[in-house]
């Protein structure tokens, strides 16, 4: 697989040099994300040359963000060493909730106390950046305990949270479990009270709501999930990966052996679509109002049209007056009530 993915470096490079444009062509590199799967289950070795071939094939940033996600169960003193060593500066962990009884409900891998002494380790080895991922509205979380759950990670002093709602996929286990009344089903209820206190207490704990699902202390938040809000180009390496050129997307195959087989014979096993001005100012809709900065009209007026800019400002009106949004220096935000109904609002606003 790594062979592959070396690979797929090597083409995807000589594919955009030859076919990307120049306000598109992705040359210098900010940030790398190793996520998607296990990565932390990849030997130093690997991740090494990896590394090592974006650096000859691009100019990467002295100061680039690298990161890696990692489950509490993978981790330990010697790998943590070796990703420092490596160049890896940041970690993503899979923490998902600090309750046993959650764990054990989500079919996690690693418990409760792993949660804990992973983190414990990641800051005695020296990781000052990292970030952990919690789910709320699960079935076996009340609200006291998720509300413990917040408070261990601001106790933590974690630097970076992505909190989710529970979702359940259509034909998935849960899904079917839910139907066969094996267990209970989510409640809407239940995740927005959950939504709204870890909105106000992360606020009095310092913390940046920067996006719908991510929290940080100054100076904390993740470049890499900014840069995709941000509409900036991307590449994206492995089966499934997706690519951005911002009038393109691109994704790779699911499948690995069909991805590994392609790849020996020198074809990126990828679909391409290109995307329309009116799919480009709806992502944009979608992205920019999941931030704290908004949607912004001005740049909507100069990329997109006087005369859609103006529609959104008409369409925007209903949502004004029930307070779900708010306009700062031409740009509309979200309040907090309002990102109760996120998606809602940006669909009720696409062309």
């Amino acid at each position: 697989m790594i062979a592959a993915m070396l690979k797929e470096l090597s083409l995807t490079k000589m594919i955009h040099i030859n076919n990307t444009s120049a306000d598109n062509y992705v040359n210098t590199i900010s940030t790398i994300y190793f996520g998607g799967g296990t990565p932390s289950l990849l030997s130093i070795d690997e991740i090494n040359k990896l590394l090592d071939t974006i650096k000859n094939l691009y100019n990467v940033d002295a100061n680039a963000e690298i990161t890696l996600e990692a489950n509490p169960d993978d981790i330990n003193e010697t790998k943590l060493n070796e990703w420092k060593a490596a160049g890896i500066n940041r970690l993503s962990l899979g923490i998902q909730s600090f309750k046993q009884q959650d764990l054990q409900w989500m079919n996690r891998v690693h418990n409760a106390e792993q949660a804990l002494q992973s983190i414990k380790m990641i800051k005695e080895v020296g990781f000052t950046n990292y970030s952990i991922d919690l789910i709320y509205g699960t079935p076996t979380l009340e609200d006291d305990e998720w509300k413990i759950n917040v408070e261990t990670a601001i106790a933590l002093k974690i630097p970076h949270m992505s909190c989710y709602a529970l979702t359940v996929e259509p034909s998935t286990a849960l899904q079917k479990m839910i139907t066969q009344k094996k267990v209970k089903d989510i409640e809407p209820d239940k995740q927005a009270r959950n939504f709204l206190f870890l909105m106000n207490r992360m606020k009095e704990a310092g913390y940046e709501h920067y996006e719908i699902s991510n929290f940080a202390l100054p100076g904390y938040r993740s470049r890499h999930n900014s840069s995709y809000w941000q509409a900036k180009p991307y590449i994206g390496i492995g089966p499934s990966a997706h690519s951005y050129q911002g009038n393109t997307r691109s994704w790779n195959v699911s499948n690995n052996a069909l991805y590994i087989e392609s790849l020996k014979n020198n074809i990126v096993p990828c679909e391409k679509e290109g995307l329309t001005a009116t799919q480009q100012l709806n992502e944009y809709i979608m992205t920019s109002l999941r931030t704290i900065e908004g949607l912004d009209l001005n740049f909507i007026k100069e990329k997109f049209g006087e005369e859609n800019s103006k529609k959104i400002v008409e369409e925007s009106l209903k949502f004004q007056k029930t307070g779900k949004l708010t306009i700062i220096d031409r740009r509309f935000i979200l309040t907090d009530e309002g990102k109760l109904f996120a998606d809602g609002i940006a669909a009720d606003l696409f062309f």
